[in-house]
């Protein structure tokens, strides 16, 4: 039997129904981590630092690229001290030109800081970091399969497809971010593992 192929009207409705679900799921997991009281965010934020910094503890010290919380993400920023303390170097990723990969600007606890484009804090100096070692990429939402939903602009997926070799790429954000399937696009890149405060999961 020859097989069959969907029309492309029912290919385009099923691509759109699969953005709406996405846009609604962003909005959902947003305003859920929104929702957590002070003290709730600083309890889970002490112990995802704490999965982060005994998950690095086997690593050399390298670069590490975080960025800035927004939006009542987990903060890195302690753990960054942390970390520079024990001999790693920190960058923060910067959209420097809309809809292209981002560039990794080094940061210290005492760094000057300007906004990009979307309003996020980032190092306000021209300075190029090493490229990172490893990247923690804050999550909206992720699957089982290591795949993760961020806010739609696709940046760290240009970004970590232009970086040779690819660095260890870490995902980390809150148990409530987790769902069955995030019904990645084919753009989206799997990470290699995923850091909540119920524990680490590994992929590949």
């Amino acid at each position: 039997m020859a097989p069959t192929h969907q029309p492309p009207e029912h290919a385009a409705n099923s691509a759109a129904n699969c953005a709406t679900g996405r846009t609604s799921l962003r909005r959902e997991k947003i305003a859920a981590r929104a929702a957590l009281t002070p003290a709730e965010h600083a309890r889970l934020n002490a112990l995802v630092e704490d999965r982060l910094a005994t998950e690095l503890a086997p690593h050399r010290p390298g670069v590490l690229a975080f960025c800035w919380p927004i939006r009542n993400e987990f903060d890195a920023r302690p753990l960054a001290v942390r970390l520079t303390a024990a001999g790693w170097r920190m960058a923060m990723p910067t959209v420097v030109e809309k809809d292209a990969p981002m560039a990794f600007r080094p940061w210290t606890a005492d760094a000057a800081m300007t906004r990009d484009p979307y309003g996020i804090p980032v190092p306000d100096s021209a300075a190029i970091a090493p490229p990172p070692d490893v990247v923690l990429l804050p999550l909206v939402a992720f699957d089982a399969r290591g795949f993760r939903l961020g806010y739609g602009g696709g940046y760290f997926d240009r970004t970590l497809a232009a970086l040779v070799p690819r660095p260890l790429t870490i995902g980390v954000g809150f148990e409530l971010a987790r769902v069955a399937d995030i019904h990645p696009q084919a753009h989206d890149i799997p990470l290699d593992c995923i850091v909540t405060e119920a524990g680490v999961l590994r992929f590949g």
